[in-house]
C-alpha cells in the first residue's frame, strides 16, 4: 500500500488557484501555491498552453503573486505580488521578459480588471480620509503599537483585518498611456469592483453608503461615469447586491443579490436590470438553489469570483451553483431556463470563461483530488484536464475515498453525508470513529478534498461528515431551519446520521466516538457534549459557548445572534442563554479539547476562556491550546506551523481516549 497522509504532507500539496483564459482561448493562466521549506506561502505564476501538458513558470522567489488577469487584446498579463511588501499591481507582456511594476502605493493596490480597449486597469487602493493617491509610506513608521486606540462606531474590527482604521476601500484606474493612477471614488465607503462598460466610459461597483452604514446589512449598486466621476445608483437600499457585470451591448446589468428576505441566511439569486428603464428581473427566482461556490475544505482561504459571465449573444449567463455536495456550471437564459452544462461529483471552486470561444477554464477539487485546472467546451460540453499539479504526491501516498451516505432525521428529513474508510481498512476489524462539524452554518462539506479528514483517516479513524439543516446544497428551507433552533433539530440531525452510521457499517466501534468541529460547528460540538455523554472525546475549534457574550465580542455579534439565534440583548437574553453551551456546562463529562487562535475576532478567544475556566473548575478533563498570531481562518490559511501544531493536537487527544 502507498504511505498514509501526514500532517506535514501540507507541504507537498500544491493549490492551483484562479485559473485565467486568454481572449483567443488558446492559453490559461494559474497560480500554484506551496508551503515553502522555511513554513512561509509562496504563490507563483504559471503559464500553459491548452494544447500543452507542460506550463511555464513566470515569476520566482519567495514572494507571494496572486490575481492574474489577461488583457483583451492578449498582449499583457496584469497581477498581484507582494515582492514590494504591500501587493502592488505587476505587468508581463505574454510575449516574455521582465516584470513591470505598476503601482508604488502606500496602501498596495488590489483587484486589477482591464478595460475593453487593453489600455487602463481598474483597481482599488485604501486610503485615509483626505489622504492622497500617491502618498508614499513613511520613512519611519510610527509605533502604532504602544498607541491607545479610540472607537466610536459600532463596527471597529473584523476578522480579515483586525482592528479597523478609518482607511476605506476607493476605486482607481491606471492608464499604461500615461504611466499614472488616478482615483475614481472618495468618501468614507467601501467600494467593491464590478465591471467596464462595453465602450470604456463607465465601470460598476457595489457599496454600502448609508448614512448610519453599521446599522445596515446591505450593499447596493452603482455605475459611475470614469471621466466625470459621477455615480449613478441602480438598487433601493433594501438588499444585498453584488458582482454587477455589463452585457456585451451594455444594455444590461446581471448581478447576484436577494432582497434579505432571510437575512443572512438567504440564498444568492440571478438578476438582470435593464438600463434604459431599470427594471430588475430575478431570473432564478423559483429555482431554488444558492449561486456561487458555499463549499467548504481546508486548502484555500476564500477564491475570487467572477459573477455571472455574460454569453456572447447576451442571451444567457454563466454560473455556479452549490447542490447537494457539489459545485458545478450552470448556464441561465433570460427566459429563466437553467441548463446544467458540467455535471459531476466534484467542486468547482473557480472558473474564467471565454463566450466568444465558446471555452471555460476551470479549477476542479474532488474528494481525492486537492484541485486541477480542466478546459470545458461549452459548445460540446467536452472536458480536458489541463493540469497535474499534485501527481507526485497522489502517487505517493493513500487517499480514502468517501462512501456518499444519506440519513433520515427524526422529523424524515433526508441528511446527506459521506464516510471515509480508516487506512489499512480491514474487514471484520472494528475502528473508532470521528464525527466532523461544519462551521457556517451556512456552508456545505462536499465532494472536495479536505486534508484534515484524509489525516484522520490516515491514523486509524473511520471520518463521517454530514450537511444537517441549515447548510446549503439542499433549498432555502433547509437553510433556514436552523435559525432560531441552535441545538435543536440541528443536533438531533447529527445524533440521527451517528445512530444509523453504525447501524449501516459494521466496521464503527460505537464505544470508540468522537466529535470536533470549528466555528458554528465549535458550538455544536460544545453542545453535544453537554447533551450527551454518546462521545469518548471531543474537540472544539474556534467554537462559540456563550451567545451573551458573543453579541458584544464578536465582529459580527451584533446582527448574527439576531438573524440566527432570533434574540439579541435588548429583546430576549434568556433565549441567548438557553442555547448557549456554557448554561449546560455541569453536564460536560467528555474529555474536551479546546483550541483557539488568540486573533480570532470572528468567535474570539474568551468563548474559549469562559468553557475552559468553568470546566477546570469543576475538575472535569480538558485542555486549552491558545494559537498566537491566529484568526478564525487558522486551519485554511494561518501560519502553517501552527496548523500542524493545531493537528497535531487533534491526533494525540483522539488518540489518547478512543
Amino acid at each position: 500500500m502507498k504511505r498514509p497522509i501526514e500532517i506535514e504532507d501540507l507541504k507537498k500539496i500544491t493549490t492551483l488557484n484562479e485559473p485565467q483564459l486568454s481572449p483567443d482561448g488558446e492559453t490559461i493562466a494559474y497560480i500554484k501555491q506551496t508551503i515553502s521549506e522555511k513554513d512561509e506561502y509562496v504563490s507563483q505564476l504559471f503559464v500553459q498552453k491548452t494544447g500543452e501538458k507542460q506550463a511555464v513558470q513566470w515569476t520566482f522567489g519567495e514572494e507571494r503573486v496572486s490575481y492574474p488577469r489577461f488583457s483583451p487584446d492578449g498582449k499583457w498579463i496584469v497581477f498581484l505580488s507582494n515582492r514590494a511588501e504591500k501587493p502592488q499591481l505587476f505587468l508581463l507582456s505574454t510575449h516574455g521578459g521582465e516584470a513591470k511594476q505598476l503601482t508604488t502605493l502606500k496602501n498596495g493596490a488590489m483587484q486589477p480588471s482591464w478595460s475593453p480597449d487593453s489600455q487602463r486597469i481598474l483597481f482599488t487602493t485604501t486610503l485615509e480620509p483626505g489622504e492622497d493617491l500617491l502618498s508614499r509610506p513613511e520613512e519611519k513608521p510610527e509605533d502604532k503599537e504602544n498607541e491607545p486606540l479610540v472607537v466610536t462606531r459600532l463596527k471597529y474590527k473584523s476578522d480579515a483585518s483586525g482592528f479597523l482604521d478609518s482607511k476605506t476601500k476607493q476605486l482607481a484606474c491606471y492608464s499604461l498611456e500615461s504611466d499614472e493612477a488616478i482615483l475614481l471614488t472618495e468618501g468614507d465607503y467601501n467600494h467593491e469592483p464590478g465591471t467596464w462598460s462595453p465602450d470604456g466610459t463607465k465601470v460598476t461597483f457595489f457599496a454600502n453608503k448609508k448614512e448610519d452604514q453599521d446599522y445596515h446589512i446591505i450593499s447596493d449598486l452603482y455605475v459611475l461615469d470614469v471621466e466625470s466621476k459621477e455615480e449613478t445608483l441602480l438598487t433601493d437600499g433594501e438588499g444585498i447586491y453584488t458582482f454587477p457585470v455589463f452585457s456585451h451591448d451594455g444594455a444590461k446589468i446581471a448581478y447576484y443579490g436577494h432582497q434579505k428576505e432571510y437575512s443572512g441566511a438567504t440564498h444568492m439569486k440571478l438578476w438582470v436590470m435593464d438600463m434604459s428603464t431599470g427594471e430588475a428581473t430575478c431570473l432564478t427566482k423559483d429555482w431554488d438553489v444558492n449561486l456561487g461556490d458555499t463549499a467548504i475544505g481546508d486548502l484555500r482561504s476564500g477564491h475570487p469570483n467572477p459573477g455571472p459571465v455574460w454569453d456572447v449573444g447576451n442571451q444567457k449567463l454563466y454560473i455556479t451553483a452549490s447542490v447537494y455536495g457539489s459545485t458545478n456550471l450552470y448556464s441561465v437564459a433570460l427566459d429563466k431556463e437553467v441548463t446544467e452544462l458540467v455535471t459531476g461529483f466534484h467542486h468547482i471552486y473557480g472558473y474564467d470563461i471565454s463566450p466568444q470561444q465558446q471555452k471555460a477554464v476551470l479549477a476542479i477539487s474532488t474528494s481525492v483530488n486537492p484541485g486541477d485546472a480542466f478546459l470545458v467546451d461549452l459548445s460540446t460540453g467536452e472536458q480536458t484536464q489541463l493540469t497535474d499539479v499534485n501527481r507526485a504526491f497522489l502517487e505517493e501516498v493513500h487517499v480514502s475515498f468517501p462512501e456518499e451516505v444519506n440519513f433520515k432525521a427524526e422529523d424524515g428529513w433526508n441528511i446527506h453525508g459521506w464516510v471515509m474508510k480508516p487506512y489499512g481498512f480491514e474487514e471484520g476489524k472494528k475502528y473508532p470513529a470521528i464525527l466532523e462539524i461544519h462551521g457556517g452554518p451556512h456552508a456545505m462539506y462536499a465532494n472536495s478534498f479536505f486534508h484534515e479528514m484524509q489525516f484522520l483517516a490516515a491514523k486509524g479513524y473511520a471520518v463521517l461528515y454530514t450537511n444537517p439543516r441549515g447548510g446549503h446544497g439542499y433549498g432555502q428551507a433547509f437553510v433556514d431551519a436552523c435559525r432560531g433552533d441552535y441545538g435543536g433539530k440541528d443536533y438531533t440531525d447529527l445524533m440521527s446520521a451517528v445512530d444509523q452510521a453504525v447501524e449501516q457499517f459494521d466496521y464503527i466501534d460505537e464505544d470508540r466516538l468522537g466529535v470536533t468541529g470549528g466555528s458554528y460547528g465549535g458550538f455544536m460540538t460544545n453542545w453535544i457534549v453537554s447533551h450527551t455523554d454518546r462521545f469518548k472525546a471531543a474537540a472544539t475549534l474556534r467554537s462559540i459557548s456563550n451567545w451573551i457574550s458573543f453579541y458584544g465580542v464578536s465582529d459580527i455579534g451584533y446582527f448574527f445572534t439576531e438573524w440566527e439565534i432570533g434574540a439579541d440583548l435588548f429583546t430576549d437574553p434568556d433565549k441567548m442563554w438557553d442555547h448557549s453551551p456554557l448554561k449546560y456546562v455541569k453536564n460536560i463529562n467528555t474529555p474536551l479539547l479546546i483550541l483557539h487562535g488568540e486573533r480570532d475576532f470572528r468567535c474570539p478567544v474568551e468563548q474559549a476562556e469562559q468553557l475552559f475556566v468553568a470546566l477546570k473548575h469543576q475538575k472535569k478533563e480538558t485542555r486549552f491550546v491558545r494559537f498566537p498570531n491566529a484568526n478564525h481562518e487558522l486551519s485554511r490559511s494561518g501560519p502553517p506551523k501552527l496548523r500542524y501544531a493545531r493537528l497535531k493536537e487533534l491526533e494525540n487527544w483522539f488518540n489518547q481516549y478512543l
